[in-house]
């Protein structure tokens, strides 16, 4: 659009302005259905002229007016060309912005900026902020840890909060989400209500339910629940988890939170069975403390958690492993700038189900280490060892490893007489079986099935890894390292867990792709590199391959794995359960392979309508934060429904935590609401009312005043 001043300029200067509205967008995307977003413009700008013709689109009048007009549809193309429509509140809010911007005091953001920032596209929509206080409440949930967002009702807090919790948890951010809602009549009325617990708190939870089932599946929703990927629970019920109840125990059918078992189930102990649980005791709330080892791997626990341990002194005067307490151990972690307290490991590989497979899983381990599976063309395989390529023939069958040239060979099917040229090749079909199919050196994965497979199976998976992509790795004086590298961050933990399952230890290490010297290869490295050294027990050959194989052995083996203590941290305070096994030593397999005896981590926790918590339930619930958490606590001060004397916690926790590093205080106004319009009216209509009356929520302001 381009702006003129006219000849005749009065005391408030005039200008005309003209727009042409591009071909690909009918004019009905900019008016509106019947002209319904013009006539929203031609009130909003009284003093311009509007006028449309064909795609023409002019202005003439206040020159203020009509700069802004020509700022807003420069504004509405640049909504358009995402393909989002125009609506008349989005025309509105858009016209405030600008109109605030003018005045000074607008937000650097624009509103095409606004409206066109994307949360979560599911189900066929695209969750977006429509107004700007969203937009930066949205923001702060990515840059802060715990985000407050405090407004009226129909602003959007919970429902875009659920939707960043949604969006955490599919790009792998966070492994749960846990959503809350205090149930104020829990403590004395809950108990008169017919029908179960959950039926009690359903209507409780039930905006919740139905945020959830605007962003997924709905049949997918209760296999999330059931797994314990997303947990819904009224606060009264959301005790902490001694160990936290959500830590993951082992189980002959794959991780479970430890609060999930009761007596009779089983769990995995040091020998790699299944062992009975004999008592399951809920702890109440304790300190508790993240206990790490110095692979990397760690667990939760309270300071009187028991832990079987040993030291070298124990070793050297052959002592029987002792029994110790959490907190006996905090200070006293090193002898001589050595780790003291060695943790036992499995005593043998831990025993999972059989289960089918479709492909051999020595093969699968090659193809996953040196194939290509893109799909885009025939599968093929990258070994400078004949002896593998055979082996990888003899595995797969229907199939001939045919060499190429240099160390490149091409997996074809056999033809038999009368098959048709379409068929599928065996390795494609099996590939896209394991949803294998098109992964890349970075996207790599071991299938779920192979992972929790018997020991052999996993231990044939790991001999194709590192027969064909690791390798022995010799020192002087030294047993020999075990060494895999991969772009692939997932294979990387698959690795990890394999090794683990058996008995062995994995340490990990990253080498940036950046300034990384290159090898053979032409092209630069595109993604840095993880490397897992590791140590697998006696008896478990980590090799096929001959040359490899020999020079493992020549080295004198990978020596023993073993597991020491590293760091014993605070991590908060957690309600724990403790959980008693029939096994002999008592020890059972926790997160990461640890044995042990018996804080909300990785997870999206949203607190609903937090403005019914009482001051202690908002400190505990804070307090339970767990590393790698994200805490959104959303409210509305001016509808508490706590009992009469009872302080708001929301209401408090402004005046204890505003300004604390990395918390964030989000408010929002009846300006934000994106119910019918008449929602933000009644919003301003209490609001006034109160001011006039001294009244807040019913209550005088005096005897509130009086109360705090």
């Amino acid at each position: 659009m381009t702006q003129t001043p006219t000849a005749h300029t009065p005391a408030r200067e005039q200008a005309r302005a003209q727009f042409t509205v591009p071909a690909q967008h009918p004019m009905v995307t900019v008016l509106g259905s019947g002209d319904a977003l013009l006539r929203v413009i031609e009130r909003a700008f009284p003093a311009a002229d509007i006028h449309v013709r064909g795609n023409e689109i002019s202005a003439a009048g206040d020159a203020r007016e009509v700069a802004l007009v020509q700022r807003l549809f420069d504004e509405m193309m640049l909504v358009l060309r995402t393909g989002q429509p125009m609506t008349e509140d989005a025309v509105e809010r858009s016209i405030a912005m600008l109109r605030a911007s003018e005045n000074g005091d607008g937000p650097e953001e624009t509103p095409a900026e606004v409206l066109t920032q994307n949360i979560l596209s599911s189900r066929g929509r695209t969750i977006r902020p429509k107004t700007l206080n969203q937009k930066r409440y949205v923001d702060a949930i990515d840059k802060h840890t715990i985000v407050f967002g405090i407004g009226p009702a129909g602003t959007g807090k919970t429902y875009l909060a659920m939707a960043k919790a949604v969006q955490a948890l599919q790009a792998k951010q966070v492994n749960r989400i846990i959503l809350t809602r205090p149930a104020v009549e829990a403590g004395e009325r809950l108990g008169f209500l017919p029908g179960t617990l959950y039926e009690k708190i359903d209507p409780y939870l039930r905006p919740l339910y139905d945020a959830l089932h605007d962003m997924l599946d709905p049949e997918s929703i209760p296999k999330l629940m059931a797994a314990g990927t997303i947990e819904v629970a009224p606060l009264a019920y959301m005790r902490g988890r001694a160990q936290p109840i959500f830590t993951n125990v082992l189980t002959p059918d794959g991780w479970r939170p430890i609060g999930d078992l009761e007596v009779g189930d089983l769990v995995v102990g040091s020998n790699g069975e299944p062992t009975p649980v004999l008592g399951v005791y809920p702890q109440g709330e304790k300190d508790i403390y993240r206990v790490t080892a110095q692979d990397g791997s760690w667990t939760l626990c309270c300071g009187e958690h028991l832990w079987t341990v040993r030291t070298a002194s124990d070793k050297r005067r052959d002592k029987p492993w002792r029994v110790l307490e959490t907190q006996e151990m905090i200070g006293n972690l090193r002898a001589a700038h050595a780790r003291r307290y060695e943790l036992p490991m499995l005593t043998a590989p831990v025993s999972f189900p059989e289960r089918d497979v479709p492909m051999d899983p020595y093969a699968l381990g090659l193809l996953l280490g040196d194939g290509c599976l893109t799909g885009s063309t025939t599968p093929s395989f990258s070994t400078e060892d004949r002896e593998l390529a055979e082996a990888l023939e003899s595995a797969l069958p229907g199939v001939a490893v045919r060499h190429r040239s240099g160390p490149d060979y091409v997996l074809n099917r056999i033809k038999a007489p009368g098959d048709v040229v379409t068929l599928e090749n065996p390795v494609t079909r099996v590939l896209r079986e394991l949803d294998l199919l098109r992964t890349r050196s970075h996207t790599k994965f071991v299938p779920n099935d192979y992972l929790y497979n018997t020991a052999d199976v996993r231990l044939a998976v790991l001999q194709g890894l590192l027969d064909s992509d690791g390798g022995p790795v010799t020192q002087s004086d030294r047993s020999c390292r075990i060494q895999f590298s991969t772009a692939s961050i997932i294979l990387r933990d698959d690795i990890i867990a394999l090794v683990q399952s058996l008995g062995g230890v994995a340490y990990t290490r990253r080498r940036p792709a950046e300034g990384r010297k290159q090898g053979t290869a032409l092209a630069a490295h595109r993604y840095d590199t993880h490397v897992v050294e590791i140590r697998l027990p006696e008896g478990i050959e980590p090799f096929r391959l001959t040359r490899k194989r020999d020079k493992y052995h020549a080295a004198g083996g990978g020596g023993r794995p073993m597991r020491f203590i590293d760091s014993i941290e605070p991590a908060g305070r957690e309600e724990t359960v403790c959980i008693q096994v029939a096994a002999e030593d008592s020890l059972y397999v926790t997160q990461d392979y640890l044995l042990t005896h018996n804080t909300l981590n990785d997870a999206f926790i949203i607190l609903d309508e937090a403005q019914n918590t009482s001051p202690e339930q908002m400190k505990m619930f804070l307090t339970r934060l767990g590393f790698e958490s994200k805490i959104v606590i959303t409210g509305d001060v001016t509808q508490v429904d706590l009992p009469s004397g009872t302080k708001s916690g929301l209401r408090q926790v402004q005046d204890i935590l505003e300004g604390l590093d990395d918390v964030h205080f989000s408010r929002l106004s009846s300006a934000d609401v994106v119910r019918h319009k008449l929602v933000g009216r009644i919003v301003d209509a209490y609001e006034k009312y109160d001011n006039e009356h001294g009244t807040e929520n019913g209550t005088h302001k005096g005897a509130r005043d009086k109360r705090k």
